[in-house]
């Protein structure tokens, strides 16, 4: 027997979807712009666009659970995942805006690791907010938050490690603190991709 959210909302997961779909291509951004750090420019101003767009739809979805009676599902969850999403895009463009604002000339391997960690994770946060509305299949939903869970991990490692590197190695102070923010920035945007799964999480739970 097929299993839905009861009642049937489609608007919300459709604009769930363009949302998770968004922040995926934020990361992607992020990724290619740390990966091939030149046209930084016109690089910064396509994450800036991919933001814009995300603030716009987060504030869709905010006006339509304050103007809609019946929702497909919580309101504290549709109101949290929708933040949750942002908080990751708001995040990667923080990053992007710091590279930018602190002159970062060279990209160092850790924040191409976690450039590549926060795609990963927002692919599968993005998989997993298209499959809720249909709970046919609990464990490929359970399956995706886990690995959600093992790339913060990922991430705490590989953020712990390049810090732990930059007070180690580097002489300047001013580097130091540039970095060090920087990196924050990064691990902070895997650490909302586990706060969205966990919402999803919850809600599969609740409706399972």
């Amino acid at each position: 027997m097929q299993l839905r959210l009861i009642p049937r909302e489609e608007k919300f997961f459709e604009l769930f979807r363009q949302q998770a779909a968004n922040v995926v291509e934020g990361a992607q951004l992020l990724k290619n712009l740390l990966e091939s750090y030149d046209d930084v420019e016109q690089k910064r101003l396509r994450v800036e666009m991919a933001e814009s767009t995300g603030d716009e739809i987060a504030h869709r979805i905010i006006e339509k659970l304050n103007t809609t009676f019946i929702t497909p599902m919580d309101r504290e969850d549709i109101h949290a995942l929708a933040s949750a999403l942002d908080d990751i895009l708001d995040l990667i463009y923080a990053s992007v805006q710091r590279l930018h604002l602190y002159g970062v000339k060279n990209i160092t391997k850790d924040a191409i690791a976690l450039a590549n960690v926060i795609l990963r994770a927002t692919e599968e946060t993005a998989a997993l907010v298209n499959e809720v509305e249909d709970l046919r299949n609990v464990k490929s939903l359970k399956h995706r938050w886990i690995e959600v869970n093992r790339l913060e991990n990922e991430g705490d490692r590989i953020s712990r490690q390049a810090i732990a590197e930059l007070f180690t190695n580097e002489k300047d102070p001013i580097e130091v603190i540039k970095w060090k923010e920087i990196y924050e920035h990064l691990e902070t945007a895997i650490d909302k991709c586990e706060d969205a799964a966990n919402i999803v999480e919850a809600v599969v739970l609740k409706n399972a």
